[in-house]
């Protein structure tokens, strides 16, 4: 009877023991796979390693992972969106300079209470009301690049201060416009040769962007066994584009050239046909393998930036493009300069979001919350694109005093545009 006891109350706390190591082991292992799915839940929001690997969890873990991915999305269309709101702050900018070198003096007689004006306010219109314009939207272009530079992943706080808080950009923008009218004359001339530079470099920028764009081109029109009609169209487009070099050259031979003592103007045109000659040379040659289409279209921009040369050539120059101002500004003289405005803004757009012109490695991979383009680069464009469009209503002279509706003439442009043509012929060579 004793036995039967003692063997009774073995097996109840032998049980008893066996449900208490069952319930432990249970909590350890709940305890476990908590930390597992929270650990992997933490992966798929950072779009790391565990992205795809244990899609069989649950729902909960398909939703951890489509609502980032939904996030990224509507950042990414933001971030892209307000690409667009820059370009029409630059463009306003670009605007008030002209308007107070060609109207400023006449419509805003106030500035004349500024002690940095001068007397009458001279030294807030025309070239020097462009500098300081300018100078104001490179201050806050610039800013804009030191608090976004470096930044890659969209949860980041200068995501949000890049695509968001317009009202204290602004605020920002208000003060860097209105500060450099506060600033002696001598700082502005000072900055104006700073700005000489900047414009400088921002033409080698947009070069490099333009090259890279023809590089691209060809390679996507390069001959393909299974896509015989591709390279078929490439042959016809870059006949399309000599044809027009060629008559292009022509023509500036007829317009340009009235006399033959249009010594300099001959020089230009000639020159630039034997670039061009020398570029389809070049692309012919079975070492080089550039193809016909690349330097075609490169042709054709040299040919443009040496037109373009010549146009802006003084108008009391005999052999000039330009008949001397009449006082009364035809429409075709405004709307002429109203494009060359949105072509600089176009060209500042485009060269600020290429920043994967100007990357060392191109075999980057792209994640899921990257950033679409490098906002620092893309603000430091348009810090540059101020300064450059200031010298376009100088014409590169800091004393200049252009004539209304005019943008980029005189003998300094004339050169700047030459030289670019010919550094862009011996980049691509």
């Amino acid at each position: 009877m004793l036995e039967r006891r003692a063997e009774s109350s073995f097996r109840g706390t032998f049980l008893k023991a066996s449900s208490l190591v069952k319930a432990s082991s249970r909590s350890v292992v709940g305890k476990a796979k908590n930390e597992y799915l929270s650990v992997l839940h933490y992966r798929m929001s950072q779009g790391g390693e565990g992205r795809g690997e244990h899609t069989r969890q649950g729902n909960s873990e398909f939703v951890s992972w489509e609502i980032p991915n939904a996030d990224y999305a509507n950042e990414k269309k933001k971030s892209l969106r307000v690409r667009y709101v820059y370009s029409i702050i630059f463009l306003v900018t670009n605007l008030i300079a002209w308007f107070l070198r060609d109207y400023g003096q006449r419509i805003v007689p106030q500035l004349h209470y500024l002690k940095s004006c001068g007397a009458g306010g001279e030294e807030c219109f025309h070239a020097l009301g462009v500098l300081r314009v300018s100078l104001g939207c490179f201050i806050f272009f610039f800013l804009m690049f030191l608090s976004t530079s470096r930044t890659r992943k969209l949860h980041e706080p200068r995501n949000l201060w890049h695509s968001s808080w317009w009202s204290l950009k602004f605020i920002v923008f208000i003060v860097s416009m209105l500060a450099p009218f506060f600033f002696p004359p001598a700082l502005i001339q000072l900055y104006g040769e700073f700005a000489r530079a900047g414009a400088g470099i921002f033409l080698i920028l947009q070069l490099i962007s333009v090259i890279q764009f023809i590089s691209w081109w060809n390679k996507y029109w390069m001959p393909d066994e299974k896509m015989k009609q591709s390279c078929s169209l490439g042959l016809f487009t870059s006949t399309i584009f000599y044809i027009a070099s060629f008559c292009g050259i022509g023509l500036m031979y007829s317009l340009y050239v009235p006399k033959v003592r249009c010594v300099l103007n001959i020089f230009f045109i000639s020159w630039t046909l034997i670039l061009l000659i020398v570029m389809m040379a070049v692309s012919l040659h079975s070492k080089v393998n550039r193809g016909l289409l690349s330097s075609g279209i490169m042709a054709s921009y040299v040919v443009f930036l040496c037109w373009s040369a010549i146009r802006s050539e003084p108008a009391t120059e005999k052999c000039s493009a330009r008949k001397e101002e009449s006082g009364n500004n035809d429409w075709i003289t405004i709307l002429s300069f109203l494009i060359a405005i949105c072509a600089v803004v176009m060209a500042t757009f485009s060269t600020g979001i290429d920043s994967q012109s100007f990357q060392f490695r191109k075999d980057e991979v792209k994640e899921e919350d990257d950033i679409p383009y490098k906002y620092g680069f893309f603000h430091l464009t348009f810090s540059l694109g101020a300064m450059y469009f200031a010298m376009l209503f100088i014409s590169w002279n800091l004393n200049n005093s252009a004539t209304k509706w005019s943008m980029d003439v005189g003998w300094t442009s004339t050169w700047v545009k030459i030289i670019n043509e010919w550094f862009a012929a011996t980049i691509y060579f």
